[in-house]
């Protein structure tokens, strides 16, 4: 279910909208919730068992996030949370930093992020996702239904994120026909490269992309595994922006919402998969 995007107060988005921004709704975009729409119970048959099994799938995956205390310093906390709903309108992902960011991630597998501005931040391990053939198919699974209904046959290419938007971004596009292109920190990719830089909490990153990896007006859907404060994904967007591509639409398999992180991204639409505070 796509809910409206979040207000936005971000200057870089006031007045004209960015070149990657994607526009009027795509065709084949689900309509918004309406009051008074029926319940699943009430739903026909074949619809119903559609929102029976991708309910199902979605459990079972986030059956496999799991948490653990104090990693991968002391402070950080790893705790299991509810999952939301399947899909939300909004945003991005986080800074890949190192013990100081505000949206950290540590070892391979794993997200975190330590308590800031007196706000506690809870952080997933999505490693027994990966462990897991069923659990990681129906991830891919929800997230390619999920694409072909908001966008049909429109898109062109799937844009996985570094480093772990590689682990979902080839089975995606697979699964979806499509091809996938990498977007790697700087210095990563052989050949010429334009680069867009964002902010951490101590400096600055930067993401290359290759300058042949598209051609202008391709149209791209962005995905990683995480979404925490979102400089990452806004980064890509912009990066994608000056090789004239459309971005219509980013994706993730969890999202941590206290962090706010789909606001960053303006008009462009955001899915997640599972939410947590």
């Amino acid at each position: 279910m796509v809910g409206p995007a979040h207000p936005n107060s971000d200057p870089f988005h006031a007045g004209a909208e960015p070149p990657w921004a994607p526009g009027p709704a795509p065709w084949g975009a689900p309509p918004p919730p309406r009051a008074g729409a029926e319940p699943t119970s009430r739903l026909l048959p074949s619809r119903r068992a559609d929102a029976e099994m991708a309910d199902s799938e979605l459990q079972l995956v986030a059956r496999r996030i799991r948490s653990f205390p104090d990693f991968p310093v002391p402070g950080v906390l790893f705790r299991y949370g509810q999952p939301g709903h399947v899909g939300r309108a909004g945003g991005g992902t986080e800074g890949r930093t190192g013990p100081r960011g505000p949206g950290c991630r540590g070892a391979v597998g794993s997200a975190w992020a330590r308590e800031s501005a007196g706000l506690s931040l809870r952080a997933r391990d999505i490693s027994p996702v990966l462990k897991d053939p069923d659990s990681f198919r129906a991830s891919i699974s929800l997230l390619a239904n999920h694409l072909k209904k908001a966008h049909g046959g429109r898109i062109d290419y799937i844009a996985g994120l570094d480093s772990r938007g590689f682990l979902f971004g080839p089975s995606l596009a697979q699964e979806l026909g499509l091809g996938c292109i990498l977007i790697r920190k700087r210095g990563k990719l052989p050949g010429p490269t334009v680069c867009a830089s964002y902010t951490l909490e101590y400096g600055k990153a930067e993401l290359e992309i290759q300058r042949d990896a598209l051609e202008p007006g391709q149209k791209v859907v962005v995905v990683d595994d995480l979404l925490a404060t979102g400089g990452t994904m806004r980064a890509a967007c912009e990066l994608l922006g000056q090789l004239q591509a459309q971005v219509l639409e980013c994706v993730s398999l969890v999202e941590l919402t206290s962090l706010k992180g789909r606001e960053k991204l303006g008009a462009v639409p955001f899915f997640s998969l599972l939410q947590y505070e």
